[in-house]
């Protein structure tokens, strides 16, 4: 069986903030603890080797969440990185199903950081049928 890549990208755009701690960015709406939950589509049934790539800003602590189809990711969802960050994690612990899919970020409500997220990419593999 061969397979191919497919991808879907959920524009964020929102900052996630502590106790009324603004970052000062025109483009983000403000999410508070978590953000809107977004749908995407996944055109098959048959979705393998997931990951999920997160565009993020200005991230100070571990702890915060992606939360795909409302399970929680494992691992360290979203590292600390000054400035602009690209964070590529597995899906592990959460699956893909064909049609409609969700995603939301959740912000440490434990931590006082605040960080924002501008887009988040979502990746497979799914089979191809084969030529004769």
């Amino acid at each position: 069986m061969r397979f191919r890549a497919n991808y879907a990208t959920v524009y964020v755009g929102a900052q996630l903030t502590a106790g009324g701690r603004r970052l000062d960015l025109d483009w983000a709406t403000d999410a508070g603890d978590a953000t809107d939950v977004y749908e995407f589509t996944v055109p098959t049934a048959d979705a393998t080797d997931g990951y999920i790539g997160i565009q993020a800003f200005d991230v100070g602590e571990y702890g915060h969440e992606i939360v795909v189809n409302g399970d929680p990711t494992s691992g360290f969802d979203v590292p600390p990185s000054e400035g602009w960050q690209y964070w590529v994690d597995t899906l592990t612990d959460v699956e893909l199903h064909e049609g409609t899919n969700t995603l939301q970020i959740r912000r440490d409500p434990d931590s006082g950081d605040s960080f924002a997220v501008g887009n988040v990419t979502v990746h497979w593999k799914e089979p191809v049928e084969e030529r004769p």
